[in-house]
């Protein structure tokens, strides 16, 4: 099937008889006929048995998402934040390291320089343009990944998923990906040598700003038998011995994330997000293509206008991240688009005040246009270094074309670039 077709047909399967759409099982527990057969799905988990595990209507959300991305598994968390924290508490300990691309969300930012140093684990930040020599020098005997987004937020730089790839496969550590803005509708990681990618399914996933989420999706490409990651092929005690290559093969990671991580941390959602989370799937690539022609237009009318210091948008020939978007994103760069405004903070605001029809508010990729300043919001936490790095002004608004009728949203920027005469 073409991923268009996906969206609405995968994960669940309408049996005779049964509902059309999505059922929400409302059930924290399942009960079964003898005490073995609980115990049987402790050491193998073939079936749901506990809620903060799996639950028939997230599994099919999960199966849906790994199938538009061509994973062999996937595993939905509470948040995108606890998605990427996961996919990286996966793979590393105390003691341990992982490489990560200074142009990326600043909540990750926090994240992994300080969450994931207070647990003993060192992010290694780099220019994601760096040259070959410098990347491999930041890499250590204890790194175990590297990790980039496909479209920063919000600095939009293009992310060449093919270079790092290869760069982390010759290092025999895996690639993950933050795929948030492109959706598996613009861009599949995995097609350029990504191994591992997350989601914060808030966004476009979901679309219509009514439940937090996130996911991670295993590709099963990668080799967790090169001798870097002996938790994968020796027995895990906690789990009565089980080796996760040996039994699980392909699906080692995301298996093991689960059994280890979701049993013990629980950031699982709720049968309810997931249902409202399969809508948004339902309809994500006729979104994905409206958003993303919605924020050409956009883009072109705020390039020609004066109060526009600069602007990026990678659908925007001319923009530095132009050709590399032709690669990795060739159907669209989906809705979010930046720019800096002449006058720097002071003007920036009083032209988000000025909006009417865009809404102000710390959310990003809603089927409504909004607008934020990431250098007081989103990105405040972060140091004047780290926002340079992250390619975030001060001036800077990020704008996330909904969709309305573009000539509505081009009134909304007009009348609020008035407003600041």
């Amino acid at each position: 099937m073409k991923l268009e077709t996906k969206c609405l047909h995968e994960g669940y399967e309408r049996a005779n008889g049964a509902p059309g759409a999505l059922p929400i099982v409302q059930s924290t527990t399942y009960v079964f006929d003898s005490t073995q057969h609980i115990a049987d799905l402790f050491n193998m988990p073939t079936e749901h048995m506990y809620s903060r595990f799996s639950n028939p209507t997230v599994d099919a959300v999960e199966k849906k998402i790994a199938a538009l991305e061509g994973g062999v598994g996937a595993m939905c968390t509470s948040s995108g934040q606890a998605a990427s924290l996961l996919s990286i508490l996966n793979l590393c300990k105390a003691g341990d390291s992982f490489i990560a691309c200074s142009a990326i969300y600043g909540g990750t930012v926090n994240l992994f320089a300080v969450t994931l140093k207070r647990f003993g684990i060192e992010c290694i930040f780099v220019d994601p343009e760096a040259d070959d020599e410098t990347l491999q020098a930041a890499v250590k005997p204890n790194t175990r990944a590297v990790f980039g987004e496909t479209l920063a937020n919000p600095a939009l730089n293009v992310f060449d998923i093919e270079r790092f790839a290869n760069f982390a496969h010759r290092n025999n550590i895996p690639l993950i990906i933050d795929n948030t803005f492109p959706t598996p509708i613009l861009c599949r990681p995995f097609e350029f040598g990504a191994d591992i990618v997350v989601h914060s399914t808030t966004k476009y996933m979901d679309g219509h700003a009514v439940q937090g989420g996130g996911v991670i999706v295993d590709s099963g490409n990668f080799d967790w038998t090169n001798g870097n990651f002996p938790e994968f092929t020796e027995p895990d005690e906690s789990y009565h011995g089980v080796v996760y290559t040996r039994e699980f093969g392909k699906m080692a990671y995301i298996i093991k994330a689960r059994m280890q991580l979701m049993r013990d941390l629980g950031c699982y959602p709720a049968a309810n997000s997931a249902f409202l989370l399969n809508l948004g799937l339902e309809t994500l690539a006729v979104r994905m293509e409206r958003y993303s022609r919605n924020a050409e237009t956009v883009a072109k009318f705020l390039q020609s206008r004066d109060e526009v210091a600069a602007i990026s948008y990678p659908g925007l020939e001319g923009d530095k991240y132009y050709e590399r978007a032709q690669k990795y994103l060739p159907n669209g760069c989906s809705g979010v688009i930046s720019f800096n405004i002449k006058g720097g903070r002071d003007v920036a605001t009083k032209f988000m005040d000025a909006l009417k029809l865009a809404s102000r508010e710390v959310h990003v990729a809603d089927i409504r246009t909004c607008v934020l300043h990431p250098a007081s919001m989103t990105h405040r936490q972060l140091t004047d270094e780290q926002l340079v790095a992250a390619g975030i002004d001060a001036g800077m608004i990020r704008f996330s074309v909904g969709l309305e009728n573009v000539e509505d949203i081009i009134a909304d920027i007009t009348q609020a670039f008035e407003a600041c005469k």
